[in-house]
């Protein structure tokens, strides 16, 4: 089969042989492009998008962002997509959170610790990877591909929870320099996480800063995914310590039906709901969190 072609987004040929070879090894493994068609819902009652891309942000409360003038490209997203607005964290700081989302599990952890040894625990992205389709975690700032470092500059390993895992080889952690220019999107991993640096994600930085990084850097994608079967899902670590750790949650592309939807959900309903895309078993407290079915056209 003919694999995609990859082009790194900041066009730069400074990126040097050796990120090269990772990214291209990452590649090699990776199916070829995919012609669309329109989505349809699994007998499960969610669709099998070609693509999923989730971000997630950090450290503001479902009534920091919706219907916040400082975020309008994030409130578009909310207003043609399903915004879910009974969305909740599962607990702070930061570091359990994200966990939760990529695993089933805060595997203990109840702090922002580095480095988080999980060992082969059960996880998303290697789950997928052993199904026979791809992944791969994009984090803003990571100094080079597969890097450990615990913190450097604006990155923080905190908040990319893939690294902790050793059944998810180093080459498909990659910085977002990486990420593809919109006429590569088909050469997306299955599903891939994007976490942008900690002024990027809202952390240290601003709401508006977030939300123009979210714009300048992923508007491209998720109009794409609405006409490519695919998929944006934007969501929060945790709140600010305002609203009971209720947070933004917006799932925006192909077969979404807009709308506000009521129901509580929480990290493990995504996590459920991504798995229950692909056929994969439940890990963790995802098996008992419902798949979100509600809000997919079909």
């Amino acid at each position: 089969m003919q694999r995609p072609g990859w082009r790194d987004s900041r066009g730069s040929r400074s990126a040097g042989l050796l990120h090269l070879l990772a990214v291209l090894t990452v590649l090699t493994a990776w199916p070829g492009t995919h012609s669309w068609s329109p989505p349809r819902l699994r007998a499960a009652g969610v669709p099998s998008p070609a693509h999923v891309v989730i971000v997630v942000e950090e450290n503001r409360s479902y009534s920091n962002i919706i219907g916040n003038p400082a975020a309008p490209y994030i409130n578009s997203l909310a207003s043609g997509g399903a915004s879910m607005t009974q969305s909740f964290a599962e607990t702070h700081p930061s570091e359990p959170n994200y966990l939760a989302l990529f695993a089933g599990s805060t595997l203990g952890v109840t702090q922002n610790i580095c480095p988080v040894n999980a060992g082969a625990t059960p996880n998303l992205g290697a789950q997928l990877l052993a199904s026979g389709r791809t992944f791969v975690g994009f984090a803003e700032g990571l100094p080079a591909v597969g890097s450990p470092v615990c913190s450097t500059a604006k990155y923080a390993r905190k908040h990319a929870p893939w690294v902790n895992f050793t059944n998810i080889a180093p080459n498909y952690s990659m910085p977002f320099s990486a990420f593809p220019v919109p006429a590569d999107y088909a050469s997306l991993p299955t599903v891939s996480f994007v976490i942008p640096d900690v002024d990027n994600d809202m952390h240290d930085g601003s709401i508006a800063q977030g939300d123009q990084w979210l714009q300048r850097n992923l508007s491209a994608y998720a109009q794409w995914a609405k006409a490519n079967n695919s998929l944006l899902i934007v969501t929060w670590d945790e709140d600010d310590n305002s609203e009971r750790n209720r947070i933004p949650t917006i799932f925006y592309g192909a077969g979404v039906r807009p709308g506000n939807y009521p129901e509580p959900i929480s990290h493990y309903n995504v996590l459920s709901t991504v798995e229950q895309m692909y056929g994969l078993p439940k890990l963790g407290l995802a098996a008992r969190a419902p798949a979100i079915t509600d809000i997919w056209a079909g």
